[in-house]
């Protein structure tokens, strides 16, 4: 019986917590358990591998750093990556892209640039096949 209850006592060491994760533009949130010490950049990657493996629209990607996560009680302000998920005493969050500008203001300072890949190929293959069927006629 002493065996036991220090097994229970060593299996709680942080509080656990269900939290529900709102994606912007999704149907339905996500619930999931997290530790309460657990950072917000690890929620939001753990919310992200969620979504791709329950096969959800529209297709987030996977790079975290593209994606702030922001609080109901905080305002209008994100949450920083590096504190803890449960210093708000909330359990409900939403998932939201960063915007187009601070993405590639992010992608610049690391050297990096964003290319649209398929995009021009997908316009030129229409307008070459509009522009032939108006000069057959």
């Amino acid at each position: 019986m002493l065996l036991s209850k220090q097994k229970k006592s060593q299996n709680n060491k942080g509080n656990r917590l269900l939290i529900t994760v709102n994606v912007l533009g999704s149907t339905g949130p996500l619930r999931f358990v997290v530790k309460e010490g657990e950072l917000v950049a690890a929620v939001i990657d753990m919310a992200l591998k969620s979504y791709a493996r329950e096969g959800r629209l529209p297709v987030l990607g996977s790079n975290l750093n593209d994606f702030l996560l922001y609080c109901p009680t905080s305002g209008s302000d994100a949450l920083s990556s590096l504190e803890a998920i449960g210093t708000h005493g909330v359990r409900n969050f939403l998932l939201c892209k960063k915007p187009q500008s601070e993405i590639a203001k992010n992608a610049e300072t690391e050297g990096t640039t964003i290319a649209r890949r398929g995009h021009g190929r997908w316009k030129s293959w229409i307008n070459k096949t509009l522009s032939l069927k108006i000069a057959s006629h």
